[in-house]
């Protein structure tokens, strides 16, 4: 009887989810149930797959409204129906216009008119497939109404939006975030009616107990409705079914493809290759999986034909018809990769394939796919209220002053101290945390289906200009859609530009060049070293402290340690505990024997008997604990996060355990495997994945071996990596680079290298207009370097704001001019006027003025760089107010080993972590007097005592502590220098007294 139910997919507006939705039903007696949210499909598949647990039949519907004034409710009769609704929605939509009153004439859609609005529309003819709708709030007025003689298109719509007052107050808040205004000036017409709420069947009888036939009229419409999407296990894959038309000419493509795959990737191909090859085609086209694997063949053939590139990487890389495929470039037989991982008769979805592209490249991939193939979306996801969010929305909408929204997002407050209206704010700020807040898309995301899209859900156009859904992966799975994974990021942008910077800097040596040549970089003595010695600043993967601190501990020179420390390295490893036990059974072979149960052993002989990979959950599940591959997989799934079902995620634990008691198993052994199961929770990598990542590792660290200063310069034009551009420009300098700040004639927007020569670009100069930069560089391009300052004026319109941002920078260098004469002729020639932005005809005759003689001093320039660039081009050091007391450093902590040092450090990055009990500690990387870098830790009473202030030079006293021979400082006091006064704002004779007496 209910033909209008809102969930909170009713974007700030409903209340409650889908699944709350059916509870309330069945607790109402309610056995038909039509959900129709605002302008929104999102809840309709997971709805329909909810529905029967709770003995309902479902039926979906959209509720179309221009903002809150509703226009009628479409009502889907079958799966055709439901189509038709999503079309049509989704036009509105991408253009943003409005809905018409009256809707279109739909083929398996029923339409229901509120019966306010077919009075304020003077609606008076009806279709067979359009109604009225009657709410109780109606029946009073319809008897008075010349509506009331069409009783054949009468039927109840009683909406429902609210289960009690709270959800009334919650949903008003909302309407207020929607509208960004306070509480108390939120509109009636805004709010929905407080009546709008689901009664028993029996009661809603009564009410309409005088009016029979709308009753009569509503179950006919209902009756008439089924929808179904299939959830079973033994479901189909939704994706697009075949690639060429055919499953049999695509069996063929994939195997000829193979074929031609094999004396590429193999020198010698063996019987163990051909087995494997055989078992995964027949186990691949038993699944219907063959489409997908093409898809994914032709989207990575299309980027290397416009030399884009990528790195394929997921479950899918354990997968040798991935390898020959040209998907990965991680050779699953070398890595002895468990093919069940990938793949197996009791798994329902294909493979993870993502594949990275560079964050340049990716949109020209993305495109590609929408033009290539026929049902193309992006994967939409839920972005919901987070705490901090709705404190400060719920602080607006409530009148709070900012500095008390403030003092609530510090959390340091008792609730009993506050007043009336904070309490209020956290005490309705729990009732929306959690909800969605607005519709997003999934980080790389794309479905390609065989149906229209539009058969699940209706589609969004985000800012990025594609087709989005408005459901996310999850139950995009549970219906048979599995999602083709297309990334972004800048380490693949790094190495692209990197080879492009070679081009023009060392073309001799470019065309010597074969970046995919991994077995050799794999045995390259020089790449291996930067590893075992963890200089591998810029390079992917393995360049935070954190990789650093692993490398150096476990001594890794080859590409297998690579591939292990890379999923190491993650915190599911590492909580367990078992890092430190994987480091000691590395270090130490014969304690693997000693200490790993036998059955672990034979597992995991790689990694020692400690789980370190995502299919050693499996391996764990199916050999250790008896496990089929189809329940390791939940357990797999669960650990990642992925899985829709904490019962039936419990059910296969359960049986993990009881499975180990039957083989006898020690209550402590079962105790200790399962917690490092359960430690894997949404972190573990799969082994291909980590070794697709080692792949790209290598490609960077051969750039840095080899073109050190090219491979930095890549680095910082594609926005630096875990550090600060900073520290990369220092890199670059410790390896022989000369750093220029930026320069008219030198630099581009990003930085440029000439030999040795770096010249940062002005996208550093924080202040300066992007439109500037273009006028500087398009000029330059066309006309040549500027050979003056009043060259440049004559040739580029600029405001004096602007130009005196590049003159203090020392832009104009190359004139040879002191930069304050440069500011007071620059101030001379252009008047406080805006000048006329044109081409002028005849050059100006500019007037000669005499200047004072002026200087500049190398602490000012510091300082100019300091406030332009964010950082300065001098040592940092060399501004200390007080000189370093000693020049100890990285090179020094040897021989201070178990004994105490004074050092100074400049901050690189800090990591604050918390204990198992709670207290906070750091861990923080610093560079040296002489540029080298050192690692330190404050453990809980020290980091309660001192705490890192921002960037800066520290001092640190502490002990130098030894772990598997990677040297750190255990701090025990520290204190931040200060740096001499800026001169710009000090007396400058006192500035240069203290700078000149330290050098």
């Amino acid at each position: 009887m209910y033909l209008n139910c809102h969930t909170y997919y009713s974007l700030r507006f409903g209340t409650f989810s889908e699944v709350e939705l059916l509870q309330l039903a069945q607790q109402n007696h309610v056995t038909q149930l039509v959900l129709t949210d605002i302008n929104n499909t999102s809840a309709g598949l997971n709805f329909v797959r909810k529905a029967p647990e709770f003995g309902i039949k479902p039926i979906l519907g959209i509720d179309f409204r221009n903002g809150t004034e509703p226009c009628f409710i479409g009502i889907a009769q079958n799966n055709e129906g439901y189509l038709e609704l999503n079309d049509f929605l989704s036009r509105h939509l991408y253009d943003g216009s409005k809905i018409p009153d009256r809707a279109p004439t739909f083929k398996n859609v029923f339409v229901v008119y509120p019966f306010e609005q077919v009075l304020l529309n003077e609606l008076d003819h009806f279709q067979d497939h359009e109604f009225v709708g009657i709410s109780i709030k109606d029946l009073r007025r319809l008897p008075f109404s010349k509506l009331a003689s069409l009783k054949t298109k009468l039927v109840v719509q009683q909406p429902v939006t609210f289960r009690y007052k709270q959800d009334f107050n919650a949903h008003r808040l909302l309407r207020a975030i929607d509208n960004n205004v306070l509480l108390s000036k939120l509109p009636k017409e805004e709010e929905a009616n407080e009546e709008e709420k689901m009664y028993p069947v029996q009661n809603l009888a009564a009410a309409f107990s005088e009016f029979p036939f709308i009753l009569e009229n509503t179950e006919k419409l209902l009756n008439k409705c089924s929808i179904h999407f299939d959830f079973s296990k033994d479901r189909k894959p939704q994706n697009l079914k075949t690639y060429l038309g055919s499953v049999e000419k695509d069996e063929q493509l994939l195997e000829k493809l193979c074929t031609e795959g094999l004396p590429y990737r193999y020198e010698e191909v063996n019987e163990s290759i051909n087995n494997r090859l055989d078992k995964e085609l027949d186990l691949i086209k038993k699944m219907g999986f063959v489409s997908y694997f093409l898809i994914n063949w032709d989207i990575v053939s299309e980027a290397r034909r416009r030399g884009f590139f990528y790195v394929g990487r997921g479950s899918g890389a354990n997968s040798i018809v991935a390898y020959l495929l040209r998907i990965t470039d991680v050779d699953p037989m070398e890595l002895d990769l468990y093919f069940e991982r990938f793949i197996n008769l009791y798994r329902a979805n294909p493979p993870d394939f993502d594949i990275d592209f560079s964050w340049r490249d990716r949109p020209a991939m993305t495109q590609y796919i929408f033009d290539r193939f026929e049902h193309v979306a992006l994967l939409g996801t839920y972005v919901t209220f987070k705490e901090r969010g709705v404190i400060r929305e719920l602080g607006k909408v409530f009148g709070l002053p900012p500095q008390d929204i403030d003092f609530l997002l510090t959390g340091r407050y008792v609730f009993d101290q506050l007043d009336h209206v904070s309490k209020l704010v956290l005490k309705y700020g729990g009732l929306l945390k959690g909800k969605p807040n607005y519709l997003s898309i999934h980080a790389g995301g794309i479905l390609i289906s065989d149906k229209p899209l539009h058969w699940f859900s209706a589609t969004h156009l985000p800012p990025k200009g594609f087709p989005t859904t408005q459901y996310d992966m999850v139950i995009a799975e549970d219906v048979g859609l599995y999602k083709f994974d297309i990334l972004g990021q800048r380490g693949l942008g790094k190495i692209k530009e990197a080879l492009d910077i070679v081009a023009y800097n060392q073309p001799e040596k470019h065309k010597e060049i074969d970046i995919h040549n991994i077995k050799g970089f794999k045995k390259d003595p020089k790449i291996n070293n930067l590893i075992k010695t963890a200089q591998c600043m810029g390079c992917f993967y393995v360049e935070s402290p954190a990789m650093r601190m692993l490398l150096k501990k476990l001594q890794v020179d080859n590409y297998l340690g690579l591939v292990a420390a890379s999923s190491i390295i993650r915190p599911g490893v590492a909580k367990s505990g078992m890092m430190r036990e994987y480091i000691l059974r590395h270090r130490n072979k014969g304690r693997a024997e000693e200490k790993a149960h036998p059955i672990m052993l034979k597992i995991m002989p790689d990694t020692y008997g400690v789980m370190v990979y995502q299919e050693d959950v499996i391996k764990v599940a199916h050999h250790f604990a008896g496990l089929d591959l189809g329940e390791a997989d939940v357990l797999r799934r669960g650990m990642s996060g992925k899985f829709r079902s904490r019962a039936e995620f419990q059910k296969v634990q359960d049986k993990f355990i009881a499975n180990c008691r039957k083989k006898g198993y020690a209550e402590s052994l079962i105790s200790e495997i399962w917690n490092q199961v359960a430690s894997f929770a949404g972190y573990a990598f799969a082994k291909g994945h980590s070794a697709s990542y080692a792949v790209e590792s290598y490609q960077s660290l051969f750039l840095r071996t080899y073109f050190p200063l090219e491979y930095m310069v890549a680095v910082l034009n594609n926005g630096g990596g875990f550090y600060r551009s900073e520290f990369y420009v220092h890199d670059a300098r410790m390896m022989g680079a000369t750093i220029h700040p930026p320069c008219v004639n030198k630099s581009m927007d990003v930085n440029r290298i000439y030999g040795t020569h770096i010249y940062l670009g002005m996208m550093y100069l924080r202040d300066l207009e992007s439109r500037v930069m273009e006028r500087i560089l398009k000029e330059r391009i066309l006309n040549g370097s500027f050979s003056s300052l009043e060259d440049f004026l004559d040739r580029v319109f600029i405001r004096m704001e602007q130009l005196s941002i590049l003159i203090r920078i020392d832009a104009f260098r190359f004139t040879g001019i002191n930069k304050h004469e440069l500011l007071w002729k620059a101030h001379l020639m252009l008047s406080k006027n805006d000048r006329l932005e044109h081409p002028k005809l005849f050059p100006p005759r500019h007037q000669k003025f005499k200047m004072p003689q002026l200087n500049t001093t190398a602490l000012e320039t510091a300082f100019e760089q300091l406030e332009l660039l964010g950082f300065c081009l001098c040592s940092p050091f060399e501004l200390l107010e007080e000189t370093p007391k000693n020049t100890n450093g990285q090179k020094d902590l040897e021989r201070h080993l178990n004994k105490h040092i004074d050092i100074y450090g400049y901050l690189v990055t800090v990591k604050n972590t918390s204990t198992h009990h709670g207290k906070r500690m750091h861990f923080a990387t610093l560079v040296d007097q002489h540029g080298e870098v050192f690692d330190t830790v404050l453990f809980p009473p020290v980091a309660a005592k001192y705490y890192f202030r921002g960037k800066g030079i520290y001092r640190f006293y502490g002990k130098v502590v030894e772990e598997f021979g990677f040297l750190s400082i255990e701090v025990i006091k520290m204190k931040k220098e200060n740096y001499i006064q800026d001169p710009r704002y000090a007396d400058m004779r006192t500035s240069k007294k203290l700078f000149d007496s330290k050098k």
